[in-house]
């Protein structure tokens, strides 16, 4: 008898939602010995499903990212250090939030607000090994894993079916939304870097399935009306195509179906139906095309979480995890590498800061925890914010090789900051301690990774469950550990 191996393409045991990981393969030889076969190990797998990742395990029902791309400064947002030279200390005067001893920047008096729902990172970091400019940390952010081809500054070819998947693009193969929905949105745009669009922010080689749906609206970051004229006329019916058209339709496929035979019908259709019934239903239910029914909401609420692309698309974001989609990405800012709202602030960053992204990331998110938690939403929502790095703790001085100004930090992946919220993550807890001038963490650094795996975890998916690239080779989903102490 064959016996094959789970996980491989097409019919893996990771499509059966069981998370079948590599240590549970190696696994299998031993416990055959002990009389406990596949089929008796996943059962008592299933059973400690809930006890497997410790309090934050499969918590999460969905996931906003809030994509700070660029890299913001967190000197002069949510870790501002006193006591230190001139060309370190940030230009924005300190405030107080809500967690005793905790500061932020003036630039954030609403988040300084929210701080308690929330559990804050100030230890990430990595060590660049080619990672210092933005698209092989931006892939590296959103895969768990780096790339083969990185040039000197950092740049990457075009995306590929070769490519590691997009995190959100691997949950929704294995926690598929269980309504007729949009399963992983991204926007208001692909991610891009310069010429490059999309790397890191496709299905990879799990293939255009499991691809996000991406909007584009027209106008810039402050231009909020394009954000009333989203085009989501590819989730309408047809005028000419009517219920009982497309009802005759799907039974006239099932009897050829059914005629088929056994084999026949598994090579040729397999998954055919799967993703025909899903296309149907999403199209048939209205639900994607209320939930962009942005106007819908009042004033008020439109009002509180600013009235920019980014504070719209958290709105909108709202609305989609509220209507069953799995994964949202925002990622900001809408033009990419754009002057005038971009994280990337070699130059300007007083102005830049103080009178456009500051104000836009402070309105929109903290509008966005505050209403996920009024709803009763934050319980089952994992909301995290967090670019591909941080910027130098020194101003005016080149580390990735850009020009910078005297009012303008460089690349810093060594240490910055994240903030979670939601799912089983702590309330009011900081994580990780950075030194004196923000260079380094003092204390538990999270790696990229670390933070992908504890999004999974939350999920209740293993991050070392195998998946299987375009090779036919076994890989994890990424290769680090959770950190248990984000957990409440």
């Amino acid at each position: 008898m064959l016996i094959r191996v789970p996980g491989q393409p097409g019919r893996d045991l990771c499509d059966s939602h069981l998370g079948v990981t590599r240590r549970d393969i190696l696994r299998v030889g031993g416990s055959g010995m002990l009389g406990m076969g596949l089929g008796g190990m996943l059962q008592l797998k299933s059973a400690q499903a809930n006890q497997s990742g410790g309090s934050g395990w499969g918590k999460a029902k969905s996931i906003i990212l809030c994509y700070l791309q660029g890299g913001p400064s967190h000197l002069d947002l949510w870790d501002p250090k006193e006591n230190v030279p001139d060309n370190v200390k940030s230009v924005f005067k300190p405030v107080p939030t809500k967690l005793p001893g905790v500061q932020f920047t003036e630039l954030l008096p609403r988040l300084a607000q929210v701080i308690d729902k929330t559990t804050l990172i100030r230890s990430m970091s990595y060590t660049p090994n080619g990672l210092f400019n933005h698209t092989a940390a931006i892939y590296q952010m959103m895969t768990g894993y780096t790339t083969d081809k990185v040039s000197p500054s950092g740049q990457l070819e075009p995306p590929s079916p070769k490519d590691f998947p997009n995190f959100g693009s691997q949950i929704i193969r294995l926690r598929p939304p269980s309504v007729p929905m949009l399963p992983f949105v991204m926007m208001p745009r692909p991610l891009q870097e310069s010429n490059v669009v999309g790397k890191g922010g496709t299905a990879g080689f799990l293939g255009k399935a499991y691809d996000p749906y991406t909007l584009y609206p027209p106008g810039d970051d402050l231009d909020m009306t394009k954000m009333d004229k989203i085009n989501v006329s590819d989730l309408e019916m047809r005028a000419d195509v009517y219920g009982r058209r497309l009802q005759r339709r799907e039974r006239l496929r099932d009897v050829i179906n059914q005629g088929m035979p056994e084999i026949d019908r598994a090579v040729k259709n397999y998954n055919l139906n799967e993703y025909y019934d899903q296309a149907l239903a999403l199209i048939a239910s209205g639900r994607a095309r209320d939930a962009f029914a942005i106007e819908q909401e009042s004033r008020e609420i439109r009002d509180r979480y600013g009235r920019t692309t980014f504070g719209q698309s958290c709105l909108l974001a709202r609305r989609l995890v509220e209507a069953g989609t799995r994964v949202v990405e925002v990622v900001w800012p809408k033009v990419a590498n754009s002057d005038n709202h971009s994280w990337d602030v070699h130059n300007g960053l007083t102005k830049r800061m103080k009178d456009q992204s500051g104000p836009m990331l402070d309105q929109g998110l903290s509008a966005l925890i505050e209403d996920l938690d009024e709803r009763g939403l934050l319980e089952e929502t994992l909301v995290v914010a967090v670019g591909e790095f941080g910027r130098s703790p020194q101003r005016g001085v080149s580390t990735s090789g850009n020009g910078n100004s005297d009012d303008g930090r460089d690349h810093w992946p060594y240490c910055y900051t994240a903030l979670m919220a939601g799912a089983g993550i702590k309330r009011g807890y900081v994580h990780g301690k950075s030194d004196q001038t923000a260079s380094a963490p003092l204390e538990d650094p999270i790696h990229p990774g670390e933070l992908l795996a504890t999004i999974y975890e939350s999920f209740g998916i293993a991050p070392d469950t195998i998946v299987y690239n375009h090779l036919n080779q076994p890989r994890e989903l990424v290769k680090s550990e959770s950190v248990p102490a984000l957990y409440a």
